[in-house]
């Protein structure tokens, strides 16, 4: 089932997410629809925050992106990427490393905002997948950034705080309008 994507401005995307410990039929479920309202909503990243819940979870899925390229290893040999997806990490741990590399980013949570946000380049994952298996990998390039960016969403930091000053002044005036509308909809539905 496609879920609805909450949008900034909503307060769950500033929640940290609580562990989870055990795969229960809701949490199977869970990551079934998030895997399809990610692919739906043509996303290579989604929190388990932005559909509103706030645990440790999220789904990754890089393979339709052929633009920017991705590398993955694992136990130190380099690894296919695309036999690798759709990721499910639960309860993820990361260490970043490597030069600070600018890329554009956007999230499914701020339709058609973008901005070039600076991160390393690299990073170590340590998660446990969906069937509470542990998983590690090193990866780079689109995988590492995605990543680190659903690695924010899990403990309550959105993309736009790691945006340069004079990037997100430009933004502003919609960042503002969107968190307006997200909050006069929370209003209706109370």
């Amino acid at each position: 089932m496609i879920l609805p994507v909450v949008k900034y401005g909503h307060p769950v995307l500033r929640q940290r997410g609580a562990r989870i410990e055990k795969i229960t039929p809701e949490i199977k479920k869970l990551i079934e629809d998030m895997l399809e309202t990610m692919h739906a909503s043509k996303g290579v990243g989604l929190a388990a925050q932005q559909i509103g819940q706030a645990l440790l979870l999220t789904v990754i899925d890089v393979r339709d992106v052929k633009d920017r390229p991705s590398s993955l290893e694992l136990d130190g040999k380099p690894a296919d990427v695309n036999g690798f997806m759709p990721l499910v990490l639960i309860n993820p741990e990361i260490r970043p490393f490597g030069e600070f590399v600018t890329g554009g980013e956007g999230c499914l949570s701020f339709p058609e905002i973008f901005g070039e946000i600076a991160r390393p380049e690299s990073v170590e994952v340590k998660a446990l997948d969906e069937k509470l298996k542990p998983v590690e990998f090193r990866c780079g390039g689109l995988l590492s950034r995605a990543v680190q960016h659903e690695m924010d969403h899990l403990n309550g930091i959105l993309f736009i705080d790691r945006m340069d000053k004079a990037t997100k002044e430009e933004l502003r005036p919609q960042l503002d309008a969107l968190q307006a509308a997200t909050k006069a909809e929370l209003q209706k539905g109370k």
